[in-house]
């Protein structure tokens, strides 16, 4: 289960390691290179201003500016911390991140392989993530693949509608361990 770059690593290793993988759920990606799209999540999180922060209150405030959506700061704000010294950080590499955004983006199919196991892709329903003309890239590697949509929900599905993304991957799993 994987989703974004997640998803992408869940492919990759679906592809590379079939043997491994009884099923694969990915959430709100496709096997695609893609332009850029988190500038303004990076932009948002930059803005944050860690050194007066005091609560993960105030670091909310800081990020409404850039990120209107409540459930989206809120997945992003369990990634802030404090530290052993009481200074708030964040549990990923921003900087590097960003600085290999490029690279993140991409998607390089191994040549000739195919995953043709149980595969459920679920899109948010207001995301351009998954595109109909994604179906022939998806297909060509997984030909099992299966579609979900979570409606009224971005690319951050799982943090908009935990319950419903987490009702779909269940299903989607336990209909893999009864194949």
């Amino acid at each position: 289960v994987g989703h974004s770059l997640g998803g992408k690593a869940a492919m990759m290793t679906a592809l590379m390691k079939p043997e491994k993988v009884l099923s694969l759920v990915v959430l709100d990606i496709s096997p695609v290179n893609y332009p850029p799209h988190h500038q303004t999540i990076f932009a948002a999180l930059k803005h944050v201003d860690l050194t007066v922060v005091t609560s993960r209150k105030d670091a909310d405030q800081q990020l409404q500016a850039g990120i209107q959506e409540a459930g989206v700061r809120q997945f992003l704000l369990k990634s802030l911390y404090q530290n052993d010294a009481g200074d708030w950080q964040w549990r990923f590499n921003l900087a590097g991140l960003e600085s290999n955004y490029t690279n993140i983006s991409q998607f390089e199919a191994p040549t000739g392989k195919q995953y043709s196991g149980n595969v459920t892709f679920i899109k948010g329903g207001n995301s351009d993530y998954i595109k109909r003309e994604h179906q022939a890239d998806i297909a060509a590697l997984f030909p099992n693949a299966k579609a979900r949509i979570v409606e009224g929900t971005g690319h951050w599905l799982h943090a908009e509608k935990p319950q419903v993304v987490v009702n779909l991957v269940s299903r989607a799993l336990q209909s893999a361990n009864q194949s």
